[in-house]
């Protein structure tokens, strides 16, 4: 039965503690997670230096106030942008980050220009928005949507890959029949934080899948339009580049590596990549209409200057990605780990960056991570419970530095774990195991005591816990109360029985004693043989202890007369008692050596009680009791006085008295 409730206990302590590291990692993935993911990917992994290949054109707010960016004006000003790039650049690729709503068929004479734009541009990507919901319209559109931009999938993956997907947002026919190359710039942000960790680079609508902006451009520098998707990677044939994924309702998301931004002086520019204001494009684009050259006019052309106009040799071959970072609630920033207010034209430049380099980070899967935990949280439940508490903090400690170093090492060249929930598991197992470590310790000195209990005295047991770091040889000098009692004729009655018949007698005697001694503040000091020592008045403290000694004496007399006949009913043999008290100054404490100690009483008023019930022999009593027991009990006991007995080991004779009888009530 005890085995069981053991097992039980163990089992209950796992049940709980299970319980309990679910639940706080639910917490951490909450509201830890997000900021310390945050903080690698802003001071670990940023450390990769950017493309100078790719170059941001931003449209940003001097550019609105210099050339009214607004309604029908943005169509002509994108126009300019667009053919400065066409007509005298000369880049690799252009990426159009910019969302051109409400473009009807109706509006064609008033947007011309920037259509045809469009149309002459086949390194051109511009942006789309996917949507949950299409009429019947949006269907026939998005057939025809698909059959130009959707990729050419070959899918070996066996997951279901459902999408809620069905359109895109502020879809234009003209629009559509221009652009040759489109691109999602779908923003998915992390469900716990507004951080963005992840960028979308496939999404599927209906039974297609699109690529994101920043895909699109990867695929388009490598002439290819072909991905294959597997369980955990998408892979693209042509170059070999592989892709980790997370599937999510028709979105594979890719964490991102973000980059350091750039500094001019002591301020951040809020870009990784280099950029430029778009105005500058347009001053630029308006001086090459007028016949002002690089060539003609050198002077004008100055990139360092904020103002200077820009050769457009210098994004020859380039990768351009034009975008808007205009003040305003309707501002395209989003919060990532590298800034709180992100342009939306550098996210999708870094992610480009992430594909075409290589660079990007790789999240570690489930087993990695629950490795991690293993590793963290059983050598720490077992340093705790081995360990002392200084030596096994310090061990906690070193495994925590050795832990954080690896996996910043790994996150320094890109592989991130989920390294906050494995410590925030390791402090549930840490609190866990030191609150384990304590109610076992706590059960196994319960189960200890009581054991020792059933050797020595409970009192004197308690004694020694309460005063467990003061153990050592010694005591002190205390009055107290020593009661011997001894079992008449018990030598030769054991020599007529079994030794397992005189245990039995004698378990059962010993058995009915101890709650009598134990009602009148009584210790057990020893068994020695059929004899009992009692001590009154130490360890418990008792002022009244001559009287109890008496009155317990009294009352095991009459438990001894209930036994004797119980006994001779049973066939078993006759026996009784005889008891001595003596009431003086003894030493009490530990006796013996460090390694092997006996709480007892040692003095001549110990012996004195152990020869007083020997005298029970000579006068035939059953109750002795010396002079200084006698004046505590002189006012309730009936005595008999016997005159100047001779004390073995004393010089002087001295007077006893035979208790008869004693009130129990006073």
């Amino acid at each position: 039965m005890k085995r069981l409730k053991n097992n039980y206990f163990y089992l209950y302590s796992f049940l709980l503690y299970v319980v309990l590291v679910f639940v706080f990692l639910l917490l951490a993935n909450k509201f830890i997670k997000p900021a310390a993911d945050g903080f690698v990917l802003s001071k670990i992994t940023s450390h990769a230096r950017p493309s100078d290949e790719i170059i941001e054109v931003v449209v940003d707010d001097e550019t609105v106030q210099r050339y009214n960016w607004r309604n029908d004006s943005t169509k002509d000003i994108s126009a300019d942008i667009l053919d400065y790039f066409y007509s005298y650049a000369k880049p690799k690729l252009v990426g159009l980050d910019v969302s051109y709503s409400s473009l009807r068929d109706d509006m064609y004479p008033k947007v011309k220009r920037f259509i045809e734009q469009i149309k002459k541009m086949n390194n051109l990507v511009c942006a789309f928005i996917p949507e949950y919901n299409i009429g019947g319209e949006d269907k026939r559109f998005m057939d025809d949507f698909a059959k130009v931009h959707s990729l050419d999938v070959k899918l070996s993956t066996s997951a279901p890959l459902k999408s809620k997907f069905a359109g895109i947002i502020d879809y234009s026919d003209i629009l559509l029949k221009a652009t040759k190359n489109y691109g999602s710039v779908l923003v998915k942000k992390d469900k716990n934080s507004d951080y963005v960790f992840n960028w979308v680079n496939v999404v599927k609508i209906n039974d297609k899948f699109y690529p994101s902006l920043s895909l699109k451009m990867y695929l388009m520098k490598n002439n290819t339009n072909t991905i294959e998707i597997f369980d955990d990677y998408i892979l693209v044939p042509a170059t070999g580049l592989k892709i980790q994924y997370k599937y999510s309702d028709g979105l594979f998301e890719t964490p991102v590596r973000f980059y350091k931004q750039i500094k001019y002086g002591d301020v951040n520019l809020s870009y990784s990549h280099n950029s430029v204001s778009a105005f500058r494009i347009l001053d630029t684009y308006k001086a090459l209409k007028k016949g002002i050259t690089p060539k003609s006019n050198p002077e004008l052309y100055n990139a360092q200057s904020v103002d200077g106009l820009i050769d457009p040799e210098l994004f020859r071959d380039k990768v351009i990605f034009i975008g808007a970072n205009i003040s305003g609630p309707s501002a395209d920033v989003l919060h990532t780990p590298i800034d709180h207010r992100h342009p939306g034209t550098d996210i999708v430049a870094t992610v480009y960056d992430n594909l075409d380099s290589r660079m990007s980070v790789q999240n570690a899967g489930f087993q990695v991570n629950f490795l991690l935990y293993l590793l963290l949280c059983v050598p720490a439940f077992l340093i705790i419970l081995r360990a002392k508490f200084i030596r096994g903090i310090l061990a906690l400690i070193g495994l925590d530095f050795i832990y954080l170093s690896a996996v910043m090492l790994f996150a320094l060249f890109g592989y991130l774990t989920n390294y906050s929930s494995p410590l925030v598991c390791q402090f549930v197992t840490i609190v866990f195991a030191y609150s384990f470590k304590f109610l076992s310790e706590n059960r196994n000195k319960e189960q200890i005591k009581s054991a020792m209990g059933k050797y020595i005295s409970k009192d004197v047991m308690n004694n020694v816990v309460k005063n467990i770091d003061n153990l050592g040889l010694g005591g002190k000098r205390a009055i107290v109360t020593v009661l011997f009692s001894d079992i008449r004729g018990f030598t030769s009655m054991s020599e007529k029985m079994s030794a397992e018949d005189v245990s039995m007698i004698l378990n059962e005697y010993f058995a009915q004693m101890e709650p009598i001694i134990n009602k009148y503040n009584g210790v057990i000091n020893k068994f020695i043989g059929d004899a009992i020592m009692v001590i009154f008045g130490e360890p418990i403290q008792d002022i009244n202890h001559p009287r109890n000694a008496v009155k317990c004496a009294y009352e095991m007399l009459k438990k001894v007369s209930y036994l004797r006949e119980k006994w001779l009913e049973e066939g078993r043999p006759k026996f009784e008692i005889g008891v001595g008290i003596n009431t003086g100054e003894v030493f009490i404490g530990n006796i013996g050596t460090e390694n092997r100690m006996e709480y007892t009483v040692i003095g001549d008023s110990v012996n004195l009680a152990s020869r007083i019930e020997g005298y029970n022999k000579v006068y035939k009593t059953n109750l002795l009791i010396s002079s200084s027991t006698y004046n505590s009990v002189s006012d309730c006991a009936d005595v008999i006085k016997i005159k100047e007995v001779q004390i073995r080991g004393k010089s002087k004779k001295m007077d006893i008295y035979e208790v008869l009888r004693i009130d129990l009530d006073k």
